[in-house]
């Protein structure tokens, strides 16, 4: 077997790792989200993803493991939204922006937040130390931007840490009551025109709340 030949199946067998990996990671926010932490089993979980039981296991060898993996993934995904407070030349770019991201993320990670809203609301038996420590430094580092904003006169003075909890709390509300939602929809998931709406609503009173121009960012 030539180099060449040996190259490409390392990089089909990373290929089919990935993919199971995703299939199982997606799998379990779904049951993870319906079920919790107690209520899912690892066997449900090969269920929802049309694989052995013991495939599961290889790739993740404790339902734990896998629930902490399910939670650093968006966790992942939602520090990534806020990385417009370093890229973006204004805070109306940088609020909007991650603004938009985050209510994009509850439309395509629903049941990923749905999974980190039930394990804080039960006190976070398992990801305390996230909000200890990750959440906690990032969080941190967020407020430090604002207050620069506002020793510059570029917003409002008002306390960072009650804007950033609005953002989130109004973001992640359309991913942990999606059902909610659709249900006040006429049993309909929100269409794309919908969620427009929704996102520049969210931005726009957000941003006027203190003391921005929405119009500045578009």
């Amino acid at each position: 077997m030539d180099q060449t030949e040996t190259a490409a199946k390392t990089i089909a067998k990373t290929d089919i790792r990935e993919e199971n990996e995703r299939l199982i990671l997606d799998s379990a926010e779904y049951v993870f989200a319906e079920h919790g932490f107690r209520g899912a089993t690892m066997q449900m979980i090969a269920d929802q993803a049309g694989l052995p039981k013991a495939n599961l296991h290889y790739y993740f060898s404790a339902k734990e493991t896998l629930y902490r993996r399910v939670v650093e993934r968006i966790f992942t995904i939602w520090l990534g939204a806020a990385e417009s407070f370093e890229t973006s030349e204004t805070p109306e770019r940088a609020l909007r922006t991650y603004i938009a991201r985050k209510m994009e993320m509850s439309r395509t990670h629903r049941y990923g937040s749905k999974v980190w809203a039930n394990e804080v609301m039960q006190g976070a038996p398992i990801i305390q130390d996230y909000l200890e420590v990750t959440l906690r430094d990032w969080t941190e580092t967020r407020i430090e931007a604002i207050d620069r904003w506002i020793a510059a006169g570029r917003i409002d003075p008002i306390n960072p840490r009650w804007l950033l909890y609005m953002i989130w709390a109004t973001t992640q509300h359309y991913a942990d009551f999606s059902h909610q939602i659709e249900t006040l929809n006429d049993a309909r998931p929100l269409s794309d025109a919908q969620w427009a709406e929704a996102t520049e609503t969210v931005s726009r009173i957000i941003l006027r709340g203190i003391g921005l121009d929405p119009e500045a960012s578009r």
